[in-house]
């Protein structure tokens, strides 16, 4: 299944391109061996030159580029490690790990609703570029004002916003945009802050729509090693034989039902 390869790789990539994008957001591509396998969903891991920082920085895959054999981040700037990164420029080395995670199970021919919440919306844009020859695709994005990845949104889909300040498309969430275009489909798939997780998740229950969801967690190895990045679940994970999924290993993304949020 597509959405379940998770090849690992430690390696020194090199910075192909970095621009800012909005206040604290960054888009940067990276040439690497992990575009080869890489599916949408998944995330790398970045580590920091600075050592006094040791755990890596996990960060979405934005896009794709098999044929060039590059992948694309976008990240917020929260801290130390992703200050440091901002800093990178072409030419750069960057330690990377990836892909890693589970990506999104791809239904052909279901006819999909993508949302994005915040920096939750990167992982969107390769998502609906590769559903877009399969299915037909809305995407729902939630930002708290300014705009980000518009383009490359709408060049893979029809696209609906929502701002909190109503300065752009629906005030209010993105179930308020949902409900407010009539937006339907078949399955959904959503990445964002936890709050807007849980309402996507009721609002698909209540509707009777499969629902994906990616998990947005800090994680420590990135491979399932340190327990650190657990959600809730209604099975008990063989691994630890408590109702515990690991995020990095066994997510990000899982079946809404899967998780407890």
């Amino acid at each position: 299944m597509e959405g379940n390869i998770n090849m690992k790789q430690k390696e020194i990539a090199k910075v192909i391109s970095q621009e800012c994008i909005g206040t604290g957001v960054y888009s940067m591509w990276i040439k690497t061996t992990a575009a080869s396998t890489a599916v949408a969903g998944q995330f790398i891991s970045v580590y920091c030159k600075d050592k006094t920082k040791l755990l890596p920085r996990p960060i979405s895959i934005c896009q794709i580029n098999k044929k060039e054999g590059t992948l694309r981040i976008v990240y917020r700037v929260v801290g130390g490690g992703t200050e440091e990164m901002s800093t990178y420029k072409a030419g750069d080395d960057i330690e990377i790990m990836g892909p890693l995670g589970n990506g999104f199970m791809q239904r052909a021919g279901k006819k999909a609703v993508l949302i994005g919440g915040g920096i939750g919306i990167p992982p969107m844009v390769q998502l609906a570029e590769a559903l877009k020859d399969k299915a037909e695709v809305q995407i729902v994005a939630g930002y708290r004002d300014e705009l980000f990845l518009t383009d490359e949104l709408k060049a893979n889909g029809t696209l609906f916003i929502a701002t909190e300040d109503g300065s752009t498309g629906t005030k209010g969430t993105v179930i308020d945009a949902i409900k407010e275009q009539s937006v339907k489909g078949d399955v959904i798939y959503a990445c964002g802050p936890t709050p807007m997780l849980k309402a996507v998740k009721e609002y698909a229950l209540a509707k009777g729509i499969e629902c994906q969801i990616s998990l947005e967690e800090r994680m420590a190895c990135g491979i399932g090693a340190c327990l650190a990045c657990v959600c809730k679940s209604k099975e008990k994970d063989h691994h630890t034989n408590v109702n515990n999924k690991r995020i990095c290993k066994d997510g990000p993304v899982f079946l809404a039902e899967e998780v407890e949020l």
